[in-house]
Parts: C-alpha cells; sequence; structure tokens
C-alpha cells in the first residue's frame, strides 16, 4: 500500500541553518518512513551559498527518501520593507505555482512564513488540491509585526488578521509551539468554534547539544579562535532581526566597561545587524563581538563558549513567537538571562526549570543588574543553573518526544480522514523507531533543473 503524501511548503529547508529550517529538515527526516514526502522551498541562503543569478527559477534536489523543488527568489535586504515585500511576494507566487503542479496530496503543511501569506499558501492548497492543511504557526501575524511597529495601517492590521484568521478556520489542524500561543488562538476567536489544535514544542538535538567544560578541545579553539580564552562571556546566538529589541539591549554594554573580562559576543545576521555594529563603532566599545552564523557541527561548541546565554524578545510578543534558542541553550547546560513577558513560554521554561532569571522587556536598568548578578555567581554557580536547565530538557523537552507528537498527529488525520484531536502532553512513543538525523551526516543525493522551469 503506497504511503500518504504530504506536500511542506516551507520557505527555509536543509541545509539553511535558520531555526526553522533545521527543526523542518528534522521532521521531515523523521515523517519519511511513513510518508511520502515533497519539500518546497527557497535555494540556501542562510547557508552561505551564493545565489546565481542566471541559475533556472526551479530546481530539483534530494535528501534521503525527500523530493527537494527549490525557488530561486531575489536577494533580499532585509531593512527595506520595499525589498522584504519583493521577496515575499515572488516566494508565494512561485510557492503557489509549484504546488498547483502537484499531483493530489494526502496533506500540504504550510508554516506562517511568509506572515499570513504561508496559511494562505495551504488554504489555495486544501481547496485545489482537495487536500487536508495542516498550520504550523510558528509566529501570529499580523501580532508580530505590530508589536515591533513594521505593520502601522489600520485597515492592513484588519484585513491581515481576517485573512489568517480564515486559513485557520479552514485548516484541519492548527500546530501551535507553545502554550501561550494557544491562548493567542483562543482569543483570536473569542474562545468560540476555536479550530482544532494542538501544542507541540520546537526542539534541539540534544545527544548532538550536550554540556560541555571550557577546556573541551572544540571550546577551547573556539574560545582561542576569538581571543576569548579568559572572557566572562555574554552570548547571544540566532537571528538579529526585528523582534528582539538588541538594537536597544546593546545599550547597556558600555555599562560594563570597566568589568575587563567580561565580553558580549553576537553570532548571526539579521536586519538590526548593522545598527549594532553601528553603535559598537560609534562607542569605541572593546567589550563587543560579532560574528556570523556558525557551522551546525560547531554550534556544540559555539553555545558551550558561553557563561551566560541571552534569551530575549521583543514587548509584545508574548503569546505571538517563542525563542527556539532556548532549547539549545537549555541542552547546552547554560545558565540563561531572559529578557521576556512574565506569562511567556520561554519565561515560564526558565522558571520552571531553574535554569537562570528573566526581566522584562524594554527595563534596561533591570537587565544591566540582572546581568551583573549573575556574573557575581561566578562559573560554579552558574553550571549549577545551567545543568538543571539540561535536566528540565531530558524530562520534558526531548527531539523524539516532539516528533513523535508530529507523527502521530498525522497519522491519526489521515486514519480519521476528520481534522484531527488534540495529541496528549507526554504522550509520544518513540521506542523502537529508526531514527534520521538531520546535520552534517544528512547527504543531497541528487540536484538537477526541473525541466519547464523558469529562467
Amino acid at each position: 500500500m503506497s504511503k500518504p503524501r504530504i506536500v511542506f511548503v516551507i520557505n527555509y529547508f536543509y541545509p539553511d541553518y535558520a531555526s526553522t529550517g533545521q527543526i523542518l529538515t528534522e521532521l521531515c527526516l523523521h515523517l519519511q518512513h511513513d510518508f511520502d514526502i515533497t519539500v518546497i522551498a527557497q535555494q540556501p541562503g542562510y547557508a552561505g551559498e551564493k545565489k546565481d543569478a542566471k541559475a533556472p527559477r526551479y530546481a530539483e534536489d534530494r535528501l534521503e527518501n525527500i523530493s527537494i523543488l527549490r525557488i530561486r527568489l531575489p536577494e533580499v535586504d532585509k531593512r527595506s520593507k520595499a525589498s522584504r515585500l519583493r521577496y515575499i511576494s515572488a516566494y508565494f507566487l512561485h510557492a503557489v505555482r509549484l504546488l498547483l503542479r502537484q499531483r493530489k496530496a494526502d496533506f500540504v503543511y504550510t508554516i506562517s512564513q511568509p506572515p499570513v501569506l504561508g496559511g494562505l499558501i495551504g488554504t489555495i492548497g486544501k481547496l485545489a488540491l482537495r487536500s487536508r492543511h495542516i498550520y504550523n504557526i510558528q509566529d501570529f501575524n499580523p501580532e508580530q509585526a505590530q508589536a515591533v511597529g513594521f505593520m502601522n495601517h489600520p485597515l492592513l492590521q484588519r484585513t491581515a488578521l481576517l485573512l489568517d484568521k480564515l486559513n485557520c478556520r479552514l485548516a484541519d489542524h492548527v500546530i501551535l509551539v507553545g502554550q501561550d500561543m494557544k491562548e493567542t488562538l483562543v482569543r483570536r476567536f473569542g474562545g468560540k468554534n476555536v479550530p482544532p489544535h494542538s501544542v507541540i514544542n520546537n526542539w534541539t538535538d540534544e545527544q548532538d547539544i550536550v554540556p560541555l567544560r571550557r577546556d573541551d578541545p572544540g571550546v577551547a579553539a573556539f574560545l582561542k579562535r576569538h581571543g576569548l580564552e579568559d572572557k566572562f562571556v555574554v552570548m547571544y546566538s540566532g537571528n538579529l532581526g526585528l523582534y528582539y529589541d538588541l538594537e536597544n539591549l546593546i545599550r547597556i554594554a558600555p555599562q560594563f566597561r570597566e568589568l575587563s573580562d567580561l565580553m558580549f559576543v553576537f553570532i548571526g545576521e539579521g536586519a538590526v545587524k548593522p545598527l549594532m555594529e553601528q553603535f559598537a563603532r560609534e562607542q569605541g566599545l572593546t567589550n563587543v563581538l560579532f560574528l556570523p552564523y556558525q557551522p551546525k557541527d560547531q554550534l556544540r561548541y559555539s553555545l558551550g563558549a558561553a557563561d551566560v546565554h541571552l534569551v530575549v524578545n521583543q514587548k509584545g510578543i508574548k503569546g505571538v513567537s517563542v525563542p527556539s534558542k532556548i532549547y539549545g541553550v537549555m541542552a547546552a547546560g547554560k545558565a540563561v538571562m531572559g529578557v521576556l513577558e512574565e506569562g511567556s513560554e520561554a519565561h515560564r521554561l526558565i522558571r520552571d526549570s531553574g535554569c537562570g532569571t528573566s526581566t522584562e522587556p524594554q527595563r534596561y536598568g533591570d537587565a544591566a543588574r540582572q546581568l551583573m548578578a549573575l556574573y557575581s555567581l561566578g562559573r560554579a554557580g552558574l553550571a549549577e543553573r545551567g545543568l538543571q536547565g539540561r535536566d528540565y530538557l531530558e524530562r520534558h523537552l526531548r527531539r523524539s518526544l516532539s516528533l513523535e507528537k508530529y507523527r502521530e498527529l498525522l497519522l491519526s488525520l489521515h486514519a480519521g480522514g476528520g481534522r484531527g484531536r488534540k495529541i496528549p502532553a507526554g504522550r509520544a512513543a518513540a521506542a523502537g523507531r529508526p531514527q534520521a538525523e538531520a546535520g552534517a551526516g544528512a547527504r543531497v543525493l541528487t540536484h538537477s533543473n526541473l525541466k519547464g522551469g523558469d529562467r
């Protein structure tokens, strides 16, 4: 009997470093034993591959048993609204075109990127292919865009909200990545006739990201390479984007000039990185270091090099998005300094695990005092907190638990033919199933041009 077929329409996929791309790559690898999977995604960008403007519009890849259809998109300047809109429009139009070329699929799986349009791609696919739509909301929009002032036009806000509510309403199942996001979904519908939904948290590979000492060869090499051997490292590792208030949070760095051993290290790329670099230059800051994204096989060492990790969100992001980086930090057994709204998913994890402290966004004086308190604990005290986070993750947030919840949900939807059921918390029988691992071991088997693709 043939396996049920899923078409994933997701902007980032292997080998991209973006956290959503890594998570969805691992999900597809886990599901490939039970489902026939096709992925529609953009050409790799985060992975540092140069885009060839003369390359065909569409190309075909393969990762193990997974078919991948790649879309060549225009370069995007994340600081420019016009550039972002041009990129988003191109992705939407070409993704829909490729989706409608597919033979009938049992499921169309989309995420909430691009904002609102990701869900609309699934709605179109559901109606055109007569399939079921799984809508994975990683970020609620327009709520996220409103929180950071990216969308201030009332009519556009109302239209976008109505459209995404329609996407949720027509979806056969909505998957959320935090309990606070479930509250937002319920609130969107006034607590009545809320679409079928489940909460399945994101994850990291806790078998790859493990607690490491500073004298571990890989960690020591990272520290030496960047002149950090004798430094107390306060690290932010991830997207330097609009939703984290990093361009303002960096303004506490001058207060720590007198601590010659304390270094702020920002790893990643994003829209506000130029602003942060400009501030550091203008202030003549020698206690701030910017690094690019690290290769995935080096991530355990870069995460392990920190004494304290920053996990932050902009004010207004509670219930809208969950910073996935917290799972990697907890897996690495590192203390967390949160700048997060009380009651948000990441704030709850810090509180329940005891892995660090947290203060409200935009309270920069409190953030500076909180960091000073963590610095005063010393490495032994911080290590104790960090290992509490690791223990909590091993008990409640293992990758296998989330992956198996996805598998159970999709199999139940296929078997029942309906709109699915909630996956009870803690229920995930992963024992005995083969696990395909993503990352350095994953291999692209073929690469060829799609016949008939636009050039």
